[in-house]
């Protein structure tokens, strides 16, 4: 069942947008992700679970929650 996936991820730098392609790229169920670096702010489209996407972004090291959940974050960014 094809879902979008809509999170919040502290991206300061294209380097970082880098990072967040190149896990989405290798993500299984993925059909399609817009990253958008003034927004903060990655839109993933697929056959994909809300929390698996969340987990697999959050490898990056990014500072990562579900867009509209401030309060709640699942990491915080190692600098």
């Amino acid at each position: 069942m094809s879902q979008t996936v809509v999170l919040k991820v502290a991206m300061p730098c294209e380097g970082c947008v880098g990072a967040v392609k190149r896990v989405l790229g290798k993500m299984e169920g993925v059909e399609s992700f817009e990253v958008d670096l003034k927004e903060q702010k990655v839109t993933v489209k697929g056959n994909v679970q809300p929390e698996a996407v969340l987990q697999t972004v959050s490898k990056t090291g990014k500072k990562t929650s579900f867009w509209g959940a401030e309060a709640e974050t699942t990491e915080t960014a190692k600098a």
